[in-house]
């Protein structure tokens, strides 16, 4: 299998860790935290070399104007995440900063009906660290369109996280084999530490 080339204008691509996944209170909610804590760990890391860090939140319309019905459907305890709520706000222990990008999508992929291929190529960034939830579903669909853009994505084990061990297990088996590469925390840290 192929590896992937880490450019040298990387950003950091934060999937909807948000409080409607961070806080078990919440339908789509499970526990979380030691992702939430990991990532933390890699934003820092990020900030101090300069690197650009994009988070996004699912947010659906109140009036159900938005695009994804068919997930919804598939996915009902997601119709709680509406715009405005405090469900779809980025969970504060990753300190979201002032200049951050925002992406508010209503599909799996963050590249889907969103302006974020657009956001990244403006920025000159050739290579996304991606983390967040849910590994098997909008990490995933993230990273196969991150691909699809002809981005190199490498995707943060200990910054990932799904409600059951199998489909979590699988996806990233799947990524690493086809769309992108997974690397542990301590790897990506040493892949951060080596830019000039």
């Amino acid at each position: 299998m192929g590896r992937l080339t880490f450019g040298s204008r990387p950003a950091v691509v934060v999937v909807d860790l948000q409080y409607g996944f961070t806080r078990q209170t919440y339908g789509p909610g499970f526990d979380l935290d030691d992702v939430v804590e990991s990532t933390a760990t890699l934003l820092a890391a990020a900030r101090e070399r300069g690197v650009p860090v994009w988070f996004t939140t699912i947010a659906f319309p109140e009036d159900g104007s938005g695009v994804g019905g068919t997930w919804l459907t598939k996915m009902p305890a997601m119709t709680g995440l509406l715009e405005g709520h405090h469900s779809t706000l980025i969970d504060e222990r990753l300190d979201v900063g002032e200049g951050d990008p925002l992406v508010v999508k209503q599909t799996a992929s963050a590249f889907a009906h969103t302006d974020l291929a657009r956001q990244l190529a403006a920025a000159g960034v050739d290579t996304v660290l991606v983390v967040g939830a849910t590994t098997s579903g909008c990490v995933r669909a993230t990273v196969v369109d991150a691909c699809a853009h002809d981005l190199p994505a490498f995707v943060v084990r200990d910054c990932v996280g799904d409600r059951e061990a199998g489909p979590h297990d699988g996806a990233l088996l799947d990524i690493d084999a086809k769309y992108g590469d997974v690397v542990s925390l301590e790897r990506a840290l040493e892949l951060l530490r080596g830019l000039s």
